[in-house]
């Protein structure tokens, strides 16, 4: 067993994940980050949970972008298909669960 608080976790670059726990076919992970993602599909299903900080989730929906203010205990469940890039504002820590070797 191990505990650890998520507002205290860093990563030496952004977006550098803490492995938490691998359930079979998906990785559960906390990430931390002071810059922006990269617009990207997952090939899976993906579920975002805001910690600390705050993120703003941009994504497309009907050919618009639209974005959505994350605070902490906010969840973003994406399906496989959905466009989307996180900016944290300024900064995050997010935990992460998706398909084991998710894009």
């Amino acid at each position: 067993m191990r505990f650890l608080n998520a507002a205290e976790h860093t990563a030496d670059r952004p977006w550098g994940a803490l492995d938490l726990a691998e359930l079979e076919t998906a990785t559960v992970r906390l990430h931390w980050t002071n810059q922006p993602y990269t617009w990207h599909v997952n090939d899976g299903p993906e579920v975002f949970v805001v910690l600390d900080g705050a993120v703003n989730m941009h994504y497309r929906e009907n050919g618009e972008v639209r974005v959505e203010h994350l605070t902490p205990g906010r969840v973003c469940c994406v399906e496989a298909g959905d466009a989307h890039v996180a900016h944290p504002a300024p900064e995050a820590r997010i935990l992460v669960v998706e398909c084991k070797d998710s894009v």
